[in-house]
Parts: C-alpha cells; sequence; structure tokens
C-alpha cells in the first residue's frame, strides 16, 4: 500500500501501514448531540467517508468504520432543560438532525455507530482498570483521571504539563488531586434527571465526554486499532485525553491520528456559542447537496474552508461542468463505461488524499471528454466518461449515482424529477399541436427556475444550472 497520510501525532505525513494486510479499522469521533448539526460538525464526517471511499476502491481494502454519538453531556441536559424537554428526547431529535445532514451529503452509514449511553457498563469497567491501575482516584462520587501517574501526558500535543491549564470538564477544582485532572465519572447533582444516572461502585452518575470514546474504541475496534480522528479542535483537550487514558489502560491505542481543518465564517471557527453557524438543514434547502458535498470535499481535508455564498456558487458551477459533460456523454455512448482509475489521480490521492490535484484531473478528463464529444470521437468520449465517473465514485459525486441522479437527494430528487417530466410532456404535447407558444412559454417557465432544457436525438435532457 503507498497511501501516505498525515500524521498529527507524529507531525509528519507517513506510508499508511494498516495493523492487519487488507483491512483497516478507524474511529472518528461523531457529534455530540446537543443541537442540529452545521458544515463545521459534519466535515469530519465527509473527511473519512473519503478515506474509506479511497481505501475500499482505491487500495481494496476492507475497513471498519467506528463513528460515535455522544448522546449524554452537560450541554445536552442544560439545552433539553431550557426547552423544557427530557434529555433524552432533545439528544435523539438532534440525533435525527444529524443523521439527516450525513444522508443529504452522501455520507455512508459507519459500520457501527454506538450511542455513548449504550456503553455504560464498558465504561465502568474501564474506569476501575484505571483505578486499580493508579491511574484514577474517586473523591465523593465523582473518579478522576490522575494526569501527573501519566508521564507521557501532553505527548500527542507536544505540550509540557507545566504549561496546561486547569481541566475545564468540572465545577471546581478542590476535589482534585491537581486542578489538571480530568473527569472521568461525574456524580450525579441535585437538579439533575434521575434518568441522567447509572448506578456505579462509586456512587451514582455519568461519564465524562473524554472517557466515552475511549471505552466505545476499545468495543468496537479492540485495543490497538489503526486511525483516529475528527477536527482539528478535538486534539486538546479531547484526543490527548483519550490517548492517556488508553494507554494507561495498557491499549497500543490509536497508530494514526487524522485531523481535519475547520469551516470557519467571518474568519473565525463555526461555533453555537459565537453564533456563527450554517446549518446543514438550511443550506441544502438553497443549493443542491450534491453540490454542497463537492464544496466541502474538494479542498485539502487540512484546510480551512472559508464559507460563503461566492465560493459555494462558484463550486456549484464548476459541479455542473462535470456533471454536463457526464449527462451528455452518458446519453451518447451509454452510462456503463468501464475505466481503471487515472494514474494522476492514484497519485493525488495516495499522497495524503490530495484532493485539489485530484479535482484537476477530473477537470481535465471532462475537457478532453467534451472535445471528443463535439468531433463525434465516440470512442475518446466514452473512454474519458468511463474514467470521470471512476473518479468521482470515490469522491461521492458521481452524477448519475441514484442519491444525486434528478437534481437532489433521496425523495427530493425523485419529487424535482418527476415535476420536471410533467412540464416536458407538456412542452411536447404543446409542440405536437404546433402550439409553439406554449411550448416556449414551458421552457422559459423552467428556466427562470434554473432548469435548462436541452432537446437530443433521444428527447429532451433537463439540468439545473444554479
Amino acid at each position: 500500500m503507498s497511501l501516505r497520510l498525515y500524521d498529527s501525532a507524529a507531525r509528519a505525513v507517513r506510508d499508511f501501514t494498516p495493523l492487519r494486510a487488507g483491512e483497516a479499522s478507524m474511529y472518528v469521533c461523531g457529534l455530540t448531540v446537543q443541537g442540529p448539526p452545521h458544515l463545521g460538525h459534519v466535515r469530519a464526517g465527509l473527511v473519512f467517508d473519503l478515506l474509506r471511499n479511497w481505501l475500499e476502491q482505491g487500495h481494496g481494502t476492507e475497513v471498519t468504520l467506528v463513528r460515535n454519538i455522544t448522546d449524554i453531556d452537560d450541554k445536552i441536559l442544560a439545552k433539553a432543560a431550557e426547552h423544557g424537554v427530557p434529555w433524552w428526547a432533545w439528544a435523539y431529535e438532534n440525533e435525527l438532525a444529524s443523521t439527516r445532514a450525513y444522508e443529504a451529503l452522501g455520507v455512508r452509514p459507519p459500520t457501527y455507530e454506538p450511542r455513548a449511553t449504550g456503553h455504560v457498563p464498558d465504561m465502568v469497567e474501564f474506569i476501575a482498570r484505571l483505578v486499580e491501575r493508579g491511574h484514577a482516584y474517586a473523591v465523593d462520587g465523582d473518579v478522576y483521571f490522575d494526569v501527573r501517574s501519566f508521564p507521557g501526558y501532553g505527548a500527542l500535543t507536544r505540550q509540557k504539563m507545566e504549561d496546561l491549564e486547569p481541566a475545564a470538564d468540572t465545577d471546581t477544582d478542590e476535589k482534585k488531586r491537581d486542578p489538571r485532572d480530568f473527569a472521568l465519572w461525574k456524580a450525579h447533582k441535585p437538579g439533575e434527571p434521575d434518568t441522567a444516572g447509572w448506578a456505579t461502585p462509586w456512587g451514582r452518575g455519568r461519564p465524562g465526554w473524554h472517557l466515552e470514546c475511549s471505552a466505545m474504541a476499545e468495543r468496537y475496534l479492540g485495543p490497538d486499532f489503526d486511525v483516529h480522528g475528527g477536527g482539528l479542535d478535538l486534539r486538546f483537550p479531547h484526543h490527548e485525553n483519550e490517548q492517556a487514558q488508553s494507554h494507561a489502560a495498557g491499549h497500543g491505542f490509536a497508530r494514526y491520528w487524522v485531523h481535519n481543518g475547520w469551516v470557519t465564517l467571518g474568519g473565525e471557527k463555526m461555533s453555537k456559542s459565537l453564533g456563527n453557524t450554517a446549518l446543514v438543514d438550511e443550506v441544502v434547502r438553497r443549493v443542491r447537496p450534491v453540490e454542497l458535498r463537492y464544496y466541502l470535499v474538494t479542498p485539502h481535508y487540512r484546510s480551512t474552508i472559508e464559507f460563503t455564498d461566492a465560493a459555494l456558487e462558484e463550486a456549484g458551477s464548476a459541479f455542473r461542468r462535470i456533471e454536463s459533460f457526464v449527462q451528455r456523454a452518458a446519453e451518447r455512448v451509454g452510462a456503463e463505461q468501464p475505466a481503471e482509475l487515472p494514474g494522476e489521480f492514484r497519485a493525488a490521492m495516495d499522497d495524503d488524499l490530495g484532493t485539489p490535484a485530484a479535482v484537476a484531473v477530473v477537470h481535465e478528463t471532462v475537457r478532453q471528454g467534451n472535445t471528443a464529444l463535439a468531433e463525434g470521437d465516440d470512442a475518446a468520449a466514452a473512454a474519458a466518461l468511463g474514467r470521470v465517473r471512476a473518479m468521482l465514485r470515490v469522491l461521492g459525486l458521481d452524477p448519475l449515482d441514484p442519491r444525486w441522479a434528478g437534481g437532489g437527494d433521496g425523495r427530493l430528487a425523485e419529487v424535482t424529477d418527476g415535476l420536471v417530466r410533467l412540464a416536458l410532456e407538456q412542452r411536447q404535447a404543446a409542440r405536437a399541436r404546433k402550439d409553439y407558444a406554449a411550448a416556449d412559454a414551458v421552457r422559459d417557465q423552467l428556466a427562470t427556475l434554473g432548469v435548462q432544457v436541452e432537446d437530443t436525438p433521444q428527447g429532451p435532457r433537463w439540468e439545473l444550472t444554479r
């Protein structure tokens, strides 16, 4: 395998060599379902969807991908109380919104998607192991990780112990041996719902955020696995704490750490607390989901994406040029044109998922295909179409994929396609009775909605132009 990935722990691009030949195991931190997801939230899901595609389609590797759901958390309890609903109902409502967002952007479901609340016994067992090994201690129902007991603390982010601020996941530091100790288990507090607590040897309470991922990673991937990742903002304290507690428990844990860059708005990281978010549910109402995926996938995964309407429109135009060629070529030579991935595309993707260079290969091949179509060279057009679709399948952007066909996503695509085809049938009927004014009016009305109609020997074809 020649894939090279930037390892955040090593701060270097390294050859990716999985633990077991032909297999790869990956854990990506999923969402804390305190509210509906914005674009910054779902970028990690897209990045790991892309990495999974490339391992499977580019290297023939069988991938086990775990993406968890954090459905119990301080913020979830606070938001639920603010809205006067049970915390579990609030969490589930936003879990559904997260699933909707992933589906809209064509992110395949992970192999396993565990909820934190379904793995409390695993977490209790994990804590007991840390206590037994001298890396954790209990005080009045709370359990803390003793950072000074583990000499490797700070290794992931290369920070010195004396430079670290107190852990911010507890209300007070009075009970701790060291202010930097972080919570593994939080005692049930007066006023919290009784349902938000589980019985343990240390008293009733609920898990700390960092503990959840270590326990679930062990459950589904074992003590050692290939890749762990998520957004850049998770490196500290979340991933640092995960690594420390897992190593302290005797695990090798993640062999590679992969982190994606932020999606920013107005130059700042998207954040609910800052109020500068672009919710996925809202954005896909004004732009096709496939174009939004193109916008988020084509920059390099470690780069920052500044979200603007102008950039989104530019990305949409670029994708529509690809889509137009694929549709026209498929009508001319047939959709199923087998082809291997171009070497330049392979080289780009193997170079730390170099999507900018890979997408440049897609556009160059589209240019060649359009030239072949214009010159009537069906053999060259068919070859170009095969290569383009092979590359787009890796990127999750094939316009002929049923989830994107018809200009939309899922059930919405079916409805849109049906309505446009109904209008085109009315136009054809008007032309048949030589009522060309009515036929032109239908075409003009569709154009005002951003639907471009092209008459072909096989009948009218339509595509969205905006």
